[in-house]
């Protein structure tokens, strides 16, 4: 099938770590996106966030909005089972968080949160706005959004959670449940300390080939904790002989269909800007939520 491209979406952790040149070489398959272009290091095609419409194919898909994993382009042809169709009631622009959700809705199956927990999601970022957005919808739980840039204050504000700067983030009430989705040291670190006894800090991180050195001494051990990796490349254990990737891709384009979604798209672009959108990821200046790339105009 053919498909124009509408949308693609900058998933800023990852394609950070790609512009960078940080994908470690014992990853180097396993990061690949799965219709990439080259080999890491970079330069290489990459993205996995895209939107487009049908243009040619069978009866009842021409005219359809997609998704697709496919990179950063402006046309390509595809079989029908790298497509998911895109529900009505979900904008296209919109459509190109499905990635970025399917990966929240996966780091919850893996954290388990209960009526009422109080859970600490470190790091205001793409992934942890998306983790606070679902964790809204369980009765009873209080959020806090932590990061080290006040600015992010005013997404916590726009998802309706609490936010904490990381100087005063460890609440000595104590949290239920602490998620990880900083992209620093310093954030998992925080992490620890704010974890309860016993408790388990879930890591949705990902650091490429940058060390990440822990203080493992003073109380990690008298309070058990437990560090625990959550990773979008594989359904998350507790729900992996039930569910497949495809059911996950297709709930997170369901919860898609909520308009408050919208708080977590950044800027947009032309594809012509692309450069620049990649060097700005480079250097550390990217857009902080979804940047995104309009093929539609020049």
């Amino acid at each position: 099938m053919a498909v124009r491209t509408l949308w693609t979406g900058v998933s800023r952790g990852t394609e950070t770590i790609v512009a960078r040149g940080e994908v470690p070489a014992g990853e180097h398959d396993r990061m690949r996106s799965p219709f990439q272009e080259g080999d890491f290091p970079f330069p290489v095609k990459y993205g996995y966030l895209n939107v487009g419409v049908v243009e040619e194919g069978p009866a009842g898909w021409q005219g359809c909005t997609v998704f697709t994993l496919f990179p950063h382009q402006s046309r390509f042809t595809s079989s029908v089972d790298a497509l998911v169709r895109v529900p009505d009631t979900v904008p296209a622009r919109r459509a190109v968080l499905a990635g970025t959700v399917e990966t929240a809705v996966n780091v919850l199956w893996d954290a388990a949160p209960r009526l009422g927990d109080r859970v600490l999601v470190v790091g205001a970022g793409l992934v942890g706005s998306a983790i606070a957005m679902l964790l809204r919808s369980i009765p009873g739980v209080e959020i806090t959004l932590v990061d080290d840039d006040p600015a992010k204050a005013a997404v916590a504000d726009a998802l309706g959670v609490r936010f904490a700067h990381v100087d005063q983030a460890v609440d000595p009430v104590g949290a239920d449940l602490v998620i990880e989705a900083s992209g620093n040291g310093a954030g998992l670190q925080l992490a620890l300390r704010a974890a309860p006894t016993d408790g388990e800090i879930v890591v949705a991180s990902w650091y490429g080939s940058r060390p990440v050195p822990l203080e493992l001494g003073a109380d990690f051990h008298s309070r058990r904790l437990t560090i625990r990796a959550s990773q979008v490349g594989a359904v998350a254990a507790s729900r992996r002989s039930r569910r497949s990737t495809a059911d996950r891709l297709a709930l997170a384009l369901h919860l898609l269909e909520d308009p408050a979604f919208d708080v977590l798209l950044g800027g947009s672009s032309s594809w012509t800007q692309l450069p620049q959108v990649v060097a700005a990821l480079a250097d550390g200046t990217a857009d902080p939520l979804c940047h995104t790339i309009d093929w539609s105009r020049a």
